[in-house]
């Protein structure tokens, strides 16, 4: 990685161009939420989610071993705070973070429990040994870093005067979170990473080599199935959260947040109605249902903003 000259500094509006392309880029599914909303809010959300990137990213590089990869990141959350701090720098994700902290006031603790979380994946050192959970609550803990905290820092953006909201938008990550796990099975194990907990497995008589070690494309046993749908449910019923956290946070974010929540419920919707099969094929929505699904999200945008509140 080329070192970043602090004296070249960015301006504030290629920055939140950099986090804007970034977003559409890598986003998926949360893009079309952070459309429907004002650019103001949408700037800010785009920044937090490019600083989630290239924190994913350098955890992720599976060039390196765990420990360079902790400690690359390590030295990039170093140079995040002395930035976040006021320090110069040329990271355009750094600069447009900062600004968007201080707009939302976001407390900078959230971004390193979000840190903290994506840091969890490279706890284990060696290949040999898969990473597991053996508790859902051992579970919770690690979707609470990776979502909820995203949850938290996004509700700040969005507006909220009700403290309820914070533990709305806690479940509304545990909610999220369950669905990428379902959706992510196939694709984890063969990370050597199993995120459903150790104790389901054992209560529905499955084996973690099963799912370490498939042939390809085998569909679920009756066994998965039911294992599966047990984590469904418990994302179906996290769900409720997102319902009741929408009309708490400000009008005009509304949309978005609805975006959001009706993408992902869509995709457990699409798990469930395979039968929770994700394993022949990676659960997916269709670009017409999403865009479908972003026309009534920008509708009830449109209506937020000429409508009184």
């Amino acid at each position: 990685m080329t070192p970043l000259d602090p004296s070249a500094t960015p301006s504030l509006d290629r920055a939140y161009a950099v986090c804007r392309a970034i977003a559409k880029r890598e986003a998926k599914n949360f893009y079309y939420a952070f459309v429907a909303l004002p650019a103001p809010r949408r700037n800010a959300i785009c920044a937090i989610y490019a600083f989630m990137r290239r924190a994913d990213d350098i955890s992720d590089d599976e060039n390196l071993s765990r420990t360079e990869r902790r400690n690359n990141l390590n030295g990039w959350m170093a140079a995040w705070r002395e930035a976040a701090h006021g320090a110069p720098t040329s990271d355009p994700v750094f600069v447009a973070v900062r600004d968007a902290i201080q707009r939302f006031a976001i407390p900078l603790r959230l971004l390193d429990e979000l840190v903290e979380g994506v840091a969890m994946d490279l706890d284990e050192p060696t290949r040999d040994t898969p990473d597991t959970y053996a508790t859902f609550a051992d579970l919770y803990r690690y979707c609470y870093l990776v979502a909820s905290v995203v949850g938290l820092v996004c509700i700040h953006i969005f507006g909220y005067s009700d403290p309820r909201a914070e533990k709305l938008a806690e479940e509304t990550g545990i909610a999220f979170q369950l669905t990428n796990i379902l959706r992510d099975v196939r694709e984890d194990a063969e990370r050597n990473r199993v995120y459903l907990p150790l104790e389901d497995l054992a209560a529905h008589g499955v084996a973690l080599d099963a799912l370490l070690h498939r042939a390809p494309g085998a569909p679920p046993t009756a066994q998965e199935r039911a294992l599966l749908a047990e984590i469904a449910q418990r994302a179906e019923d996290y769900y409720r959260s997102a319902r009741t956290l929408l009309p708490l946070i400000d009008r005009e974010s509304r949309p978005a947040l609805w975006v959001l929540v009706t993408i992902y419920h869509a995709l457990l919707k699409r798990i469930r109605g395979a039968h929770y099969d994700v394993f022949s094929e990676r659960a997916s929505v269709p670009l017409a249902q999403k865009l479908g699904i972003l026309a009534a999200g920008m509708a009830r945008m449109a209506a937020a903003r000429i409508l009184p509140g």
